[in-house]
């Protein structure tokens, strides 16, 4: 039974974008130390509804609450350093070392603020939550000689410095190769454990991106909830094959998905044709 205190909640919520309905009658509980996905084809309304759900729009109808504060009667600024948002398109360009980068998460800013000088509390839980996501090796190296796997964690620990109660994570295997992929949901499943009170959102296409503490999912497709639950519930071979369009098999091994496509059986060969083939 779940007991954490609501953390997000969006209530038959709309969003249209030039005449063009991108969500329709979603809504969604996310309550405090619950780990949700967010799953769909291109095109479903994933990043639109993560982005009400970031304080980063107004729905067109319906009603969003963040961390308790109602769209549409609080400053979206404000409110935005509260969530932490992973946005793998991370816009830096200096050569920042890993653990300055962290810092910024302080000020929600790309660069650091000039004649603003963190303290030794603040420096050393910047090195904390890099160890927790396995970057104990890398403080000091650069941020452009780190591979994508590796500024993918850099910017989660960036996200949680001013200790939100929410991280939301847009697509953060994007690009990255087998092994970085798996070094990065062994680093999220660490971080979920070691921060029990941590409510995160995470978007993605790809069930094998889904990290093994994932506890819940909301399926979308064309703008529209199919499902929304506890992910074992959510998450099977007909609701993701109804939800993309394709006969798949979903199996879960080890806390983890993988989706096989379903091959139709073919037809079997009739007693006159066989002995036909055999004249």
């Amino acid at each position: 039974m779940t007991t954490g205190a609501p953390v997000l909640r969006a209530d038959d919520v709309d969003v249209v974008r030039d005449g063009t309905p991108l969500l329709r009658s979603i809504s969604l509980t996310v309550r405090q130390g619950e780990h949700w996905a967010l799953l769909g084809p291109n095109g479903a309304g994933k990043s639109t509804l993560l982005g009400l759900l970031g304080a980063h729009a107004h729905p067109t109808r319906g009603t969003v609450e963040v961390l308790g504060r109602t769209l549409g009667r609080v400053d979206l600024r404000e409110l935005r350093a509260y969530v932490g948002h992973v946005d793998p398109r991370h816009p830096l360009r200096s050569p920042l070392r890993a653990r300055d980068v962290v810092l910024t998460g302080l000020t929600n800013t790309v660069e650091p603020v000039p004649r603003r000088h963190p303290g030794p509390a603040q420096r050393e839980r910047a090195e904390r939550l890099l160890c927790t996501l396995g970057m104990a090796g890398k403080l000091d190296a650069r941020w452009p000689t780190l591979s994508q796997g590796q500024r993918g964690r850099v910017l989660i620990a960036r996200a949680l410095m001013p200790r939100p109660r929410l991280l939301l994570l847009d697509e953060p295997a994007t690009g990255l190769d087998l092994a970085a992929r798996e070094q990065l949901l062994d680093s999220l499943d660490a971080l979920r454990l070691a921060h029990p009170e941590l409510a995160t959102v995470l978007v993605t296409h790809h069930l094998e991106e889904l990290p093994a503490s994932t506890t819940h999912a909301m399926l979308l497709r064309g703008g529209r909830c199919l499902a929304s639950g506890d992910v074992d519930e959510v998450v099977t071979t007909d609701t993701i094959t109804t939800c993309f369009g394709h006969p798949v098999r979903i199996t879960r091994a080890d806390g983890r998905w993988t989706a096989r496509t379903v091959r139709p059986r073919s037809a079997p060969m009739s007693s006159g044709a066989a002995g036909s083939r055999q004249g």
